[in-house]
């Protein structure tokens, strides 16, 4: 009896740890959605976003270099700590300094900044 109960045991916990593997995977999934350029990247003056698979990113506002790593939660990316640089260029809008989190909305990242409010979108490349 006490060799039955070890044995169903030890395939529930084995069962488990592949659920927990599987749902992890499929968490991690979602941030293909993500993985990619975004915007255009043609000669730096316009706003663009590169993400990686491991959730670094770098880009620019057309103006300012910026980056850092962001985590994937689901649909939405959050972008967390930005490191940017400061320069002012005049004529540009630099809205995507204030980037937040991010979701894809009909093929478009959509961008949010801190307070949830929608202040652009980037296409794929």
């Amino acid at each position: 009896m006490q060799r039955s109960r070890t044995l169903l045991t030890t395939a529930l916990f084995g069962a488990a740890a592949v659920l927990a593997l599987s749902t992890a995977g499929c968490s991690g999934s979602s941030s293909n959605a993500f993985v990619g350029t975004w915007g255009d990247e043609g000669d730096g003056s316009a706003p663009s976003l590169t993400i990686e698979q491991n959730g670094s990113f770098s880009g620019t506002d057309g103006c300012n270099r910026l980056g850092g790593t962001a985590t994937f939660d689901g649909d939405t990316i959050d972008f967390g700590q930005v490191a940017s640089t400061l320069m002012a260029c005049e004529g540009v809008d630099t809205w995507l300094q204030a980037l937040n989190t991010g979701a894809v909305v009909d093929g478009k990242l959509q961008i949010k900044d801190e307070s949830g409010e929608v202040i652009g979108s980037l296409p794929k490349q």
